[in-house]
């Protein structure tokens, strides 16, 4: 199946399920209200999220909103997209669960920023596949809009449309630097996320990659002010998004040290 007829798929999966839709009266309220059984799409979370017109969503409204989940503004952007970069939008829709659309923009301009470059296409999907759709253990702080096979969310007493996000932890770093428990928690997570990292890519001179990491450092780099106020568990998981593009550079740095050295 073609990537564009994929998403056609999707939309047509969404449609469905809106078409599910029941008006109820609720008493408390004195409002009339909507109820739906879908199988494919959690509906009321997206109705909340993208603040969708619940009395005219048609086939044309479901393609926008597939379109906006995988980074297009519109469907009609989709349909001009580049192979890499339909390829990339499949990815990140399968790959849901491990990163939201806003966490994969967060990355990706971060790492544009440190090598003042905007990648092509073809690069970001590398990058994708290398970081986060062939990596397991990756889990995103957004909403996974797909359900389950064979499971429906329940309507039972529902009272309004709830705001069905993620829940993050509450705790909210403020100021910078990190100081304290947050500091050393953050360096932990730093230190260990960077062996596994080194398992994985196998260096050519490692001894030089840990001469050259410096975990106070990154972390500093990452966490940056225009981010503030920042959730707590959020700002962690940067940390560990970041860490691989930051151990490959510092890998690149060791190999150029290690010519010299030769």
């Amino acid at each position: 199946m073609k990537t564009i007829e994929y998403f056609k798929l999707q939309a047509k999966k969404l449609h469905k399920d809106f078409k599910t839709q029941k008006p109820y009266f609720n008493p408390s309220l004195s409002d009339n209200l909507f109820e739906y059984t879908p199988k494919f799409f959690d509906v009321d979370a997206l109705v909340t999220d993208f603040d969708i017109n619940e009395n005219h969503f048609k086939l044309m409204n479901a393609q926008h909103i597939i379109a906006r989940l995988v980074g297009f503004e519109k469907w009609t952007e989709m349909l001009r997209a580049s192979p890499s970069a339909l390829e990339l939008a499949k990815l990140l829709f399968d790959n849901m669960h491990k990163i939201s659309i806003e966490e994969w923009e967060i990355y990706i301009s971060g790492a544009e920023n440190d090598n003042d470059v905007l990648f092509a296409d073809e690069t970001k999907l590398d990058i994708f596949k290398m970081v986060f759709a062939d990596v397991d253990g990756h889990q995103s702080y957004g909403h996974d809009y797909r359900l389950p096979k064979g499971k429906k969310p329940s309507n039972e007493n529902q009272i309004i449309k709830p705001n069905t996000t993620k829940m993050k932890s509450g705790v909210k770093i403020s100021a910078l630097p990190l100081i304290g428990a947050d500091r050393k928690e953050a360096i932990e997570i730093a230190n260990n996320k960077f062996e596994d990292i080194m398992q994985t890519i196998e260096p050519t001179y490692p001894e030089l990659v840990r001469k050259l990491w410096n975990p106070d450092q990154y972390i500093d780099e990452v966490i940056k002010p225009d981010m503030l106020p920042i959730d707590r568990d959020y700002a962690l998981s940067l940390i560990e998004a970041f860490l691989v593009h930051h151990v490959i550079n510092l890998a690149t740095e060791a190999d150029e040290q290690g010519l010299t050295l030769n």
